[in-house]
């Protein structure tokens, strides 16, 4: 199976089987029939696609019940460190995150499930990132958690001052006072 299990229960990070020859190469970026039978039933319904350079960063993003979304993300160009809270009250890991590099060259993704808060920052000079959602966009329902919360304490791999972030995003509130109702 092309799924490494992460130490969080339900995360998981996908390494497709990449051909490559002189002409380039080919991979299957998602298969309905490999994710199910990982015990992966997601119907995926929406794809979002970012550009962004170095430095930005984006998240921690979630949408609230019954809203979520799980979410298949990777990179098309460039670098990025990837990182997935795990917001699910009642876990063994709640409050604990995951982060991986995520890049053209090693065409890895990295599967969400709902109840996680999700963002990444650019390690390149630029990247492309693109995600599959399983729920549609709801803005009544967006919600997130403050990238620097010293709670998760994230060691984002890029100088604190050259992190560029939205004003939303540097506003968002700490893991404890994050709007939440995600049970595991």
């Amino acid at each position: 199976m092309p799924f490494i299990d992460t130490p969080i229960q339900g995360l998981f990070v996908f390494e497709p089987t990449v051909f490559e020859d002189a002409r380039g190469y080919f991979f299957e970026s998602f298969n309905e029939k490999i994710f199910a039978e990982k015990g992966i039933n997601t119907n995926f319904v929406q794809d979002n696609q970012s550009k962004s350079s170095f430095g930005v960063l984006r998240g921690l993003h979630y949408q609230l019940n019954p809203h979520a979304q799980a979410k298949l993300v990777r990179v098309i160009s460039g670098e990025v460190l990837d990182v997935a809270v795990d917001i699910r009250t009642g876990s063994a890991t709640f409050g604990k995150h995951f982060s991986i590099v995520l890049s053209e060259k090693n065409k890895n993704q990295l599967y969400i499930p709902r109840g996680f808060a999700h963002g990444f920052v650019v390690l390149s000079e630029t990247a492309e990132f693109f995600y599959k959602c399983d729920n549609f966009y709801h803005k009544e329902s967006d919600a997130g958690i403050k990238y620097n919360d010293t709670a998760i304490d994230i060691d984002w791999m890029v100088d604190v001052d050259a992190i560029l972030v939205s004003e939303k995003d540097s506003n968002l509130p700490n893991i404890e006072n994050a709007k939440n109702n995600f049970n595991f």
